[in-house]
């Protein structure tokens, strides 16, 4: 299915990143860091498929060779916690070919970066289709943060805009240094020009799908800003996808299933109630004409009419019991006219809303949770490796075993970070977590119990309504046979007289 996946991120040497690093590992290449003094190693990387350095007119060709560029953007960046480059990841469309993808995407780039004087490093991935889960093909690609002046050399990244009072001079601190606001010489890190580019992107991939004659259409909003409420689901990734694929059932896609039964129902209450008080509204008009007939009378026109169409004593009875059944349903509540029907539907609107809000906070408490049981399980499996680092005193062998278990140390601490944020004082109880999340998941039961009432009713009104619509046109077909007959009688009469 059509798929929207756009994200933007900065590597930063103040997270320990690196644009050598972060270039090797998309590519799967090998590359050399002159600012670190070592090399990346990702030459064993699967599913890369190809990658390219799109290169503006102005930047030097040597450029064109990945290790040289990054080399130089590293050199041009001293400081120590400096930003680097843009990372983006945007997903590709399996209906598509992987060269028209690839032909899609380039002329994305270009169009859109390069053509701004933006140098790009671009991969292209399809690494689930070998391990037998589910094709997902995307493009990352990085963008050096500095731009690049017209003879080929590194700009500025951001000027100076100084803060001047009424008469036009600089303004001071309390320090005597000049205040100052940091101008981006670019436009290109700004939010606007983010959501310009998930736009556009989203408009090329939607006018491929018109160009191949496919119903399908992505949108590079999101859920909130579409006007759909709906539940997000958690990212299952490629292991727990190729699980699921083979018949292995697990804990994130169960809570996935879980998610859309919940959001199948949600949607049936939001299309029935749009439906509802779309109808509740023409009907009244319809029934404000002069001598037109109230919601009892259209009701008793349908039964009677299927009363004298019923031609067994058993149909008889069976049209009795529904009419019976209906007039109850509508006596217990209160429902004897349209205004009443649209009050009831404006109630489940609301209670909807009320409930969507509920189990909003309910999965996102239980995400948060099953998130606390991944990092208590790598903290767990990856606290060996922390203790043998705490048992190195000597600066050499401890650097070496911080470059040996690096990957493992930063998912340790990234483990502890979370379960700190979780519980301050250091004491990690899962067995209390086990219990709210047990309490939620019920929580959820009994709120998605509520849904299901919620839509049950509707369906009863949905078949007032169906009953009504019969009755009405039941109603016009037999006005417009008396406007057909009346000329004709007063012709018989014209002729008599005669």
């Amino acid at each position: 299915m059509a798929l929207f996946h756009f994200t933007v991120t900065q590597t930063k040497r103040s997270k320990g990143q690196s644009a050598i690093a972060s270039a090797a590992y998309r590519s799967g290449e090998k590359l050399y860091s002159e600012y670190y003094g070592e090399y990346s190693d990702y030459t064993r990387k699967r599913g890369v498929i190809c990658s390219d350095i799109l290169l503006p007119p102005h930047a030097p060709k040597e450029y064109a060779d990945r290790q040289t560029l990054w080399n130089a953007v590293e050199k041009a960046e001293r400081g120590k916690n400096a930003q680097l480059a843009y990372s983006f990841e945007i997903s590709l469309q399996n209906e598509f070919s992987l060269e028209e993808n690839i032909a899609l995407a380039r002329k994305f780039l270009f169009r859109e970066f390069v053509s701004r004087g933006m140098t790009v490093d671009v991969s292209f991935h399809e690494k689930e289709c070998e391990d037998g889960g589910t094709p997902n093909p995307h493009f990352h690609f990085l963008c050096p943060i500095r731009p690049m002046e017209q003879d080929g050399t590194w700009g500025i990244k951001q000027r100076r805009e100084y803060v001047l009072d009424e008469e036009g001079n600089r303004i001071r601190d309390a320090n005597g240094k000049y205040v100052f606001n940091a101008v981006p010489t670019t436009d290109w890190g700004s939010p606007e020009t983010l959501e310009y580019w998930r736009q556009t992107w989203a408009e090329l991939c939607n006018a491929k799908f018109a160009e191949k004659g496919l119903d399908v259409r992505i949108d590079h909003r999101s859920y909130e800003r579409q006007g759909v409420e709906l539940l997000p689901t958690v990212h299952e990734g490629a292991t727990v996808r190729a699980m699921e694929k083979k018949g292995i059932r697990t804990e994130k896609g169960e809570f996935n299933r879980w998610i859309k039964a919940t959001n199948a129902v949600i949607r049936d209450i939001k299309k029935k109630i749009t439906s509802l008080m779309g109808w509740i509204a023409d009907m009244k008009a319809e029934l404000a004409k002069p001598q037109a007939p109230d919601l009892v009378s259209l009701l008793n026109a349908y039964y009677t009419q299927r009363k004298a169409g019923a031609y067994s004593q058993k149909g008889k009875i069976s049209n009795l019991k529904e009419m019976n059944d209906t007039f109850n349903y509508l006596r217990a509540n209160g429902i004897y006219s349209l205004e009443d029907l649209e009050s009831r539907v404006s109630e489940h609107s609301a209670a909807t809303e009320s409930l969507k809000k509920t189990l909003d906070e309910q999965t996102a408490r239980m995400k948060a949770i099953k998130q606390l049981y991944d990092s208590s399980a790598a903290f767990q499996s990856l606290k060996p490796v922390y203790d043998g680092l705490q048992k190195i005193k000597f600066e050499k062998p401890r650097a070496k075993y911080k470059a040996e278990h690096e990957a493992e140390l930063k998912q340790f601490y990234a483990a502890r970070r979370k379960l700190t944020g979780e519980f301050p004082d250091g004491k990690v109880d899962m067995k209390k977590l086990t219990e709210e999340y047990d309490e939620l998941e019920q929580a959820h039961n009994t709120t998605y119990g509520e849904f299901k009432t919620v839509r049950d009713d509707l369906h009863r009104l949905w078949k007032v309504k169906s009953c009504v619509d019969t009755a009405a046109r039941f109603n016009e077909r037999t006005e417009e046979q008396k406007l057909q007959n009346r000329p004709q009688t007063r012709q018989k009469k014209e002729e008599l007289s005669r």
